[in-house]
């Protein structure tokens, strides 16, 4: 058995974030693997030192569409496998998801849409969402069929209780709180039978937070949403031993509107 430390963070912009400190949380991190979602980036537009970090191995999948979504994984290893998307044909190029393969565990990086209310990109959610479940329920099945373990980290946009937003009365009907929403992620809990890391370790608490918004003074009141989520299947989530979220001690060191998930496992590598 061995440690395996796993972070997740919405980078808002790959680029954008590595001038204002990414870089260097990234060299800084203990974590053996990172996930990042909404890249919005290409091979060719990143720096050296972003493209390539000193003692990572990088993999990213950009979507078609050029300046939306993107996910990424840095990993200490390489990885044994690389796989992009989860068999939907219209989320194929989107750049939503990708998985990587590090020793006993398959790690994937999930940027799963915003959506709107009352508009197409709600629709869309909808649909990404109904797609995405049957995947989790086929892939648990395979990856535990092989002795193997599987940790979704990501972005998924839905805050599942009342617990993961401050403001949850005034967010009922807001895109990411809706009462479908909240019980899609309970089927991906109950139904799939992930679990949800962060909260089976501290499950008495609000948030810990993940996201907060820009705009007013959301980040200073901890007004936020926890939002990034690990699940993982019961083995591996029956080994995490600890939790946190790395918010920055002050507005102006912030990186992107999210702050990085990292919870440390104990598992055969």
């Amino acid at each position: 058995m061995s440690n395996l430390t796993v972070s997740t963070v919405n980078v808002n912009g790959l680029r954008a974030a590595a001038g204002k400190g990414f870089v260097e949380w990234l060299a800084a991190s203990p974590a053996h693997v990172v996930c990042m979602q909404e890249t919005r980036a290409r091979w060719e537009q990143l720096p050296e030192q972003v493209a390539r970090p000193p003692g990572w191995h990088m993999v990213m999948e950009p979507a078609a569409t050029k300046g939306r979504a993107g996910v990424a994984v840095c990993s200490r290893q390489e990885p044994d496998a690389v796989r992009v998307g989860f068999g939907v044909a219209e989320f194929a190029t989107a750049g939503r998801y990708m998985e990587v393969d590090v020793g006993a565990v398959t790690v994937g990086s999930l940027y799963l849409p915003s959506g709107e209310v009352g508009t197409p990109r709600q629709e869309e959610k909808e649909r990404f969402m109904a797609g995405f479940l049957p995947y989790l329920v086929r892939r648990r099945q395979q990856v535990q069929a092989q002795g193997r373990a599987l940790l979704v980290c990501g972005d998924f946009n839905i805050a599942h209780t009342s617990a993961d937003v401050k403001n949850w009365r005034n967010n009922q009907n807001s895109s990411g709180f809706l009462p479908q929403e909240r019980a899609w992620l309970s089927r991906v809990f109950d139904e799939a039978g992930y679990v949800d890391v962060v909260r089976s370790l501290l499950p008495d608490q609000h948030g810990p937070y993940s996201w907060w918004s820009y705009r007013g003074r959301a980040f200073d009141n901890d007004t936020g949403w926890r939002i990034d989520y690990h699940v993982a299947t019961p083995e591996l989530a029956a080994c995490a031993a600890w939790a946190r979220v790395e918010r920055a001690a002050h507005h102006e060191q912030r990186w992107s509107d999210h702050a990085p998930v990292t919870v440390g496992y104990t598992w055969p590598t």
